[in-house]
């Protein structure tokens, strides 16, 4: 692809962002302020939500994309920030797609074993140690937190029970370990489901919610921060991603 034609698709990427708000704020009118716009019918409300999820969803895959962009650039914006922020940061955006209830939840806890608590009724192991925990560090905070998201998001589609979040500091490098108990991925897949769009479903409707891009531009962005990511896994026993950013 010519770089005149790399700037073009990236200029109508960022065109999208207007429009998507648009429909997200006014999905968000609809159902917010139905004393000026009109009481709905559950059936509505319904249909309402599910059209402000996947604005949500369209969102981050344009930002996502802009985002693989710039890394691609060259483009390092990085800041002060600890660990435990990242991670609820992460956490708040995949339950705000999933259930939003939870996030509420999320947003008022104070400590790392309130945390736990409420994760783990719905899914979710965070196993980090307590200095870890509240270690600030200094990275690109968006392209770590899209790569942790991504890793998370993953995971949750192939999991039976849980998804377990980890992470580690040693000489001079975070580690983040993400790891599911789902039907895992053989040896002879490893490599291709880093390949953008590859999906080990092997139905369609697999393929329409696995749209690959989350491993593809993991690799992407870990390669630009001079990260590496490995994968254990096999048939039946999970899969656990780790990757490691120097610091």
């Amino acid at each position: 692809m010519s770089s005149d034609t790399t700037i073009k698709t990236e200029i109508l990427i960022h065109d999208l962002k207007v429009p998507i708000s648009v429909i997200d704020a006014g999905a968000k009118s609809l159902l917010n302020r139905q004393d000026t716009y009109g009481p709905l019918t559950e059936k509505q409300v319904k249909v309402i939500k599910r059209i402000i999820r996947n604005a949500l969803t369209t969102q981050r895959l344009v930002n996502d994309v802009l985002e693989l962009g710039r890394s691609r650039e060259g483009v390092m914006i990085t800041r002060d920030f600890n660990i435990c922020s990242l991670v609820m940061s992460v956490l708040i955006e995949i339950f705000d797609l999933a259930d939003p209830a939870v996030v509420d939840l999320i947003r008022k806890i104070q400590s790392y074993d309130a945390l736990c608590r409420v994760v783990n009724d719905y899914g979710v192991k965070l196993a980090f140690d307590a200095k870890v925990w509240k270690t600030v560090v200094h990275l690109d905070e968006a392209k770590v937190r899209q790569i942790l998201r991504n890793l998370v998001t993953n995971a949750f589609k192939y999991k039976a029970v849980f998804v377990e979040i980890s992470g580690s500091i040693e000489n001079k490098l975070l580690t983040m370990c993400v790891r599911d108990d789902g039907r895992g991925i053989p040896p002879s897949e490893h490599q291709k489901i880093f390949k953008t769009y590859f999906t080990t479903g092997s139905s369609l409707d697999n393929a329409i919610k696995s749209h690959g891009l989350g491993l593809a531009g993991v690799m992407v962005l870990l390669k630009d921060m001079g990260g590496e990511m490995t994968l254990n896994s096999n048939c039946g026993k999970g899969a656990e991603f780790i990757v490691k950013i120097p610091l």
